[in-house]
């Protein structure tokens, strides 16, 4: 079986560029090339790319996934390396979690606190978006850059 990059990408749901990319990362195998100089891949950079895709999905950075590779790459090696990898990753998880629990709750607060009638110039929302005088809570930049990547 070889695939083209196109189907590749079809099958994975990674982009084509995002192929290339893992590839100058040495994430995936530089593919063979076909008489026509068109990359082909196998099964095993099938396979590596839904690993790849799904630890993405999971939120591990390519660095731990680099990591993680070199380990599948060597089954012989014990998994503790694999294990704080993994550890680390439900930590900086529940931390934005905690982050965004607070932000949640800030929100609430500010939504809650207008009506929704009367003049803008008094509009609990905008005056609490203006300055944070009217916050109960600090919200940090990381919480607020997680949902702005959504």
């Amino acid at each position: 079986m070889f695939l083209s990059i196109g189907e590749l990408s079809a099958r994975t749901g990674v982009k084509v560029p995002t192929i290339r990319y893992y590839e100058s990362r040495g994430l995936i195998a530089v593919p063979l090339r076909s008489a026509g100089n068109q990359r082909r891949y196998g099964r095993a950079e099938l396979e590596r790319l839904g690993f790849i895709r799904h630890a993405r999905d999971l939120g591990f950075s390519l660095e731990a996934i680099a990591a993680l590779i070199e380990l599948q790459d060597h089954p012989d090696r014990g998994c503790g390396s694999a294990t704080r990898i993994a550890q680390g990753q439900l930590g900086a998880v529940r931390e934005k979690i905690r982050q965004l629990r607070a932000l949640e709750t800030e929100l609430a607060r500010i939504a809650e606190g207008c009506t929704g009638e009367g003049a803008a110039r008094d509009c609990y929302v905008l005056a609490s978006l203006a300055g944070h005088d009217l916050c109960r809570r600090d919200h940090p930049a990381e919480a607020r850059s997680s949902t702005q990547r959504s």
